[in-house]
C-alpha cells in the first residue's frame, strides 16, 4: 500500500520495518516473510526472535507423522535456534486424539470408537522423538539461552497407569533416538552460560538422573527456576546437584522427590531464600514412590525459617484423603492447592484441615472430580466445609468446584463472605443443587434467584459455569502452566 506522498512501504529504513514487525506474533511473522525478499530479510533479523513460543502438534487423532509441523519446526530452529534466548515449547504428539466434552468443565475423553492403534501410537511417538531431536540439535551450542521451558503433552497416550520412557523402546530406532536426545540435553546444559529458567515437564526420556550434573558452573550460579517433573521412578535431582544451585528461588518437583535431605539443604543460610515451591502429588505413582522419605514437619519449619516469603503450590492428582492428610503439614505455607481426581474422594475432614491450617496463606482452591456421582461434603454436618473454608481463608481469591454437590444457599453464603475479593468463583451448573424447602419461601425461578443473589454478594455479574482457562483439559498441563505463572510472580 502506498504511503502519503507516494512513498512506498519499501522505502522505509530496515530498522523501522524491523521495529514494526516486532509487534507481530510469531506465526504472522512467518507469513509476512513470504511477501518479498526485503521483508524476508528484515523478518529474519535476530532481534525479532529472541523469544520463541510454540505448540507442536502431531497427526490428527493420533495418526500422521506431523508432516505439516515438522518441516516448519526444522526451518525455524535452523534459522533461530542458535540465538534464541527464551524458548517455550509444548509437544503434543497426538493432538486431537481426545475430543472435548460438551460439558462445561473442559475435560477431555477419547473419541467414540477411535482408540489409538499400535501403528498410530508408534507414529505419534516417532513424531515426538524426531521433533525433540530437531530442537535439541539446534540449541545445544546456544550460549545465550536464558530460558528453556519444554512440556510434553504425552500422558494422554496412556490408557491406564504410568507411561514412562521405557515405552519409547517399542518405537523403531526408539532406543537409539532416546539415547541421542539424552546426550544432546546434557550437551545443552554443559554449553549453557546464563540459564535462568530451566523447566522440563513430562518430557518422556529427555531428563535422566544424571542430566543436571552436566550443568555448567556459570549456569549453576545464574539459575533461578528449576522444574523437573517426569514419570520416572528415580529422582531427577540429588542433594549434591541441588547444592550447586545457590541462587535458586523457585523449584518444581514431584512431591515424593522432595525428600527430607532436599528440604534441609534448601533451608541452609548460605543459600538464596526460596520464594516459590510447586509440588505434584500423583496418586498413581505412590506405590512405586512412597512418601516415607518426604519432608517432615521439622524439615518444613526449618525451610520456612530460612525462606520467610516462600509460598507453596500443590496439585494432588487422584490422591485419597488418607494420603492427603499425611502430606499436609501444618508448617507448609500453602498458597494454592488443586485437588483433582477421577474417582477418589476428598473428605470433609481434609477440607476442614486445609481451612484450619492454611487460613492465613491460602488464595487458590480448586476441587475437581470427574466421576458420575456428586458427593455432598456437608452431609451430617452443621456447616458446609466449603463455606467454612471461605470464612476462615481471608485471602481466598480463586475458588473452583466441579464434581461435588454445592447447595445453592451455601453458594450465596460464600459470595457474601468473600465479596468482591473473590475474583474467581467458578462452579459447574451440574454441581449446584437446590433445597426443595426453599421453594416455599422464595418466588420465581430458583436458578435466576441464585444468579441474582450471588451476583449481589460478589458485586459483579455471575453465572454458574466453569472457566476453561483456569482448569484445562489435562491436569498435568494445567499444573505446568500454572506453576509457570506462580513462579514468575516471585
Amino acid at each position: 500500500m502506498a504511503l502519503y506522498g507516494g512513498v512506498g512501504a519499501m522505502a522505509l529504513p530496515s530498522e523501522l520495518i524491523v521495529h514494526i514487525f516486532s509487534f507481530l506474533p510469531d506465526r504472522d511473522k512467518l507469513r509476512a516473510s513470504g511477501v518479498c525478499s526485503r521483508w524476508r530479510e528484515c523478518l529474519f533479523y535476530p532481534a525479532l526472535w529472541t523469544h520463541l513460543k510454540l505448540r507442536l502438534c502431531g497427526g490428527r487423532n493420533g495418526g500422521g507423522s506431523g508432516s505439516e509441523e515438522s518441516p516448519r519446526l526444522e526451518f525455524m530452529m535452523r534459522k533461530f535456534g542458535s540465538f534464541v534466548r527464551e524458548l517455550q515449547l509444548e509437544f503434543a504428539p497426538v493432538e486431537g486424539y481426545l475430543n472435548p466434552l460438551h460439558g462445561i468443565d473442559g475435560r477431555m475423553e477419547a473419541a467414540e470408537n477411535d482408540s489409538p492403534s499400535p501403528d498410530r501410537w508408534k507414529e505419534a511417538m516417532t513424531t515426538y522423538l524426531d521433533q525433540v531431536l530437531c530442537v535439541l540439535c539446534s540449541i545445544r551450542n546456544n550460549r545465550n539461552l536464558q530460558e528453556l521451558n519444554i512440556y510434553g503433552d504425552t500422558c494422554i497416550l496412556q490408557e491406564e497407569g504410568i507411561l514412562d520412557s521405557t515405552c519409547l523402546n517399542q518405537v523403531p530406532q526408539g532406543a537409539k533416538k532416546l539415547k541421542e536426545i539424552q546426550q544432546l540435553f546434557m550437551e545443552l546444559l554443559s554449553n549453557s552460560r546464563q540459564l535462568k529458567w530451566l523447566s522440563s515437564c513430562f518430557m518422556l526420556g529427555v531428563v535422566t538422573p544424571c542430566s543436571l550434573a552436566c550443568l555448567s558452573n556459570p549456569s549453576a550460579v545464574t539459575l533461578e527456576h528449576l522444574s523437573l517433573l517426569d514419570n520416572q521412578l528415580a529422582p531427577l535431582i540429588t542433594p549434591s546437584e541441588l547444592d550447586r544451585l545457590t541462587g535458586l528461588r523457585s523449584l518444581a518437583l514431584d512431591f515424593a522427590d522432595f525428600t527430607s535431605n532436599l528440604c534441609r539443604l534448601l533451608a541452609s543460610p548460605h543459600r538464596a531464600p526460596l520464594h516459590r515451591l510447586s509440588l505434584l502429588l500423583n496418586g498413581a505413582a505412590l506405590e512405586a514412590k512412597p512418601l516415607e522419605g518426604s519432608a517432615s514437619e521439622d524439615d518444613w519449619k526449618a525451610l520456612v525459617r530460612g525462606s520467610a516469603n516462600m509460598r507453596v503450590y500443590l496439585m494432588a492428582l487422584e490422591v485419597g484423603s488418607a494420603e492427603l492428610l499425611m502430606v499436609l503439614k501444618p508448617s507448609i505455607p500453602l498458597e494454592r492447592i488443586h485437588l483433582d481426581s477421577y474417582s477418589s474422594l476428598v473428605s470433609d475432614a481434609a477440607l476442614e484441615l486445609i481451612a484450619q491450617q492454611y487460613n492465613k496463606t491460602l488464595s487458590h482452591f480448586l476441587l475437581m472430580r470427574d466421576d458420575a456421582g456428586f458427593p455432598d461434603l456437608s452431609v451430617n454436618r452443621n456447616e458446609d466445609p466449603l463455606v467454612l473454608l471461605a470464612w476462615r481463608c481471608t485471602h481466598l481469591t480463586v475458588l473452583v468446584i466441579h464434581g461435588y454437590t454445592v447447595w445453592s444457599h451455601n453458594l450465596v453464603a460464600i459470595s457474601r463472605l468473600r465479596g468482591s475479593s473473590l475474583r474467581v468463583l467458578a462452579v459447574s451448573e451440574e454441581s449446584i443443587d437446590f433445597d426443595p424447602d426453599q421453594s416455599h419461601y422464595t418466588e420465581g425461578d430458583p436458578v435466576h434467584n441464585l444468579v441474582k443473589e450471588v451476583s449481589l454478594g460478589l458485586g459483579r455479574v455471575w453465572h454458574p459455569s466453569l472457566d476453561t482457562s483456569l482448569v484445562l483439559s489435562e491436569p498435568t498441563q494445567h499444573f505446568h502452566r500454572e506453576l509457570g505463572t506462580f513462579s514468575q510472580g516471585m
